[in-house]
């Protein structure tokens, strides 16, 4: 059974970054029977609400992209939240799949799951081939658990559940809050409170030397509904562009776009992170997917987005 326009499909985490840009994306395509459920509503932690909602509304396909995630900060300062939430998350929502007999699940988990010193760009099978980067430590570890979830459901029950990893993301609805946002969001926010302080001095956290992938969250949600049509794997698959950049150039591509005039200062004392992280997204590629949203425009795009909900006054910090 694969997914038509009259198919009941989950998207579990909705309003956030990615949820909203499946959302978005689904209902571009013509799906008539998306099912969404908010934090208040459902608690993804508790597997009775979860298994009850799930008996209720009977989703016959499920995105599962819900999570609590964050930057370097969050991160360091919150790593019981990060792993507790995450894993929990993941384990309701694919139980619960099973127990109800939805007929493919696709989860979504980080690039982060690979090792801080894994040889680029990083294919599939480097997975659990050496230590995490401690600053997400928490974060990665139960991500890695999404996967070998998803893997022993297959394994013991036959069931469709496969694995997705997408590379940095960034796009409209991300979070923009100094202390818990990832760095092209928070890059963003620094410009633009800058400019509109009159201010010049703009202040990068880390040398500038360490190189990011980046991938458009719209860019993500097409690669997510593709999969879901083509990819029928027990082994996850990477997500991302197969192009980076150093944080130094990531900078100034933001100052062309938010604040042409700031100076850049790094600051050495912060945490770089992971020297490295880009995909190989080789597999991807030969399944006949490859990302459409250049860095560039997709930076503009976003920003425009930004100043969009300033002017409605609507909040545009952690969620």
């Amino acid at each position: 059974m694969e997914m038509t326009s009259a198919s009941r499909i989950y998207v579990a985490g909705h309003a956030g970054l990615v949820g909203s840009a499946v959302l978005r994306r689904l209902e571009a395509l013509g799906y008539r029977h998306i099912l969404t459920a908010t934090r208040d509503q459902l608690d993804l932690r508790d597997q009775a609400a979860v298994n009850y909602w799930f008996k209720a509304n009977r989703p016959e396909f499920v995105f599962l992209v819900a999570g609590t995630v964050g930057g370097i900060m969050a991160n360091a300062t919150r790593p019981a939240e990060f792993i507790y939430d995450n894993m929990m998350i993941h384990a309701t929502v694919v139980h619960a799949s099973h127990l109800y007999d939805v007929q493919k699940l696709l989860y979504l988990g980080s690039s982060c799951i690979y090792p801080r010193e894994c040889p680029q760009p990083m294919t599939e099978d480097m997975l659990l081939s050496g230590p995490l980067e401690p600053t997400n430590e928490s974060y990665a570890v139960a991500k890695i658990a999404g996967i070998k979830l998803c893997q022993a459901y297959r394994t013991q029950y036959g069931r469709r559940f496969i694995s997705a990893m997408p590379t940095n993301l960034y796009g409209p609805h991300d979070n923009f809050d100094l202390t818990s946002s990832h760095v092209l969001p928070a890059l963003i926010r620094k410009f633009h409170d800058a400019r509109m302080g009159g201010t010049r001095e703009v202040v990068v956290w880390g040398s500038g030397r360490p190189k990011r992938e980046f991938l458009h969250v719209d860019d993500l949600a097409d690669a997510c509904h593709f999969l879901m049509q083509r990819y029928d794997e027990a082994s996850h698959i990477n997500v991302g562009t197969g192009e980076d950049l150093s944080i130094a150039e990531l900078a100034m591509m933001v100052r062309e776009a938010v604040h042409p005039d700031a100076e850049l200062v790094f600051d050495a004392a912060k945490p770089d992170g992971t020297p490295r992280k880009l995909l190989d997204v080789s597999r991807l590629h030969a399944l006949g997917w490859t990302h459409t949203i250049t860095l560039r425009d997709g930076i503009r795009s976003t920003y425009e987005w930004f100043l969009e909900q300033e002017r409605q006054g609507l909040a545009v910090r952690a969620r």
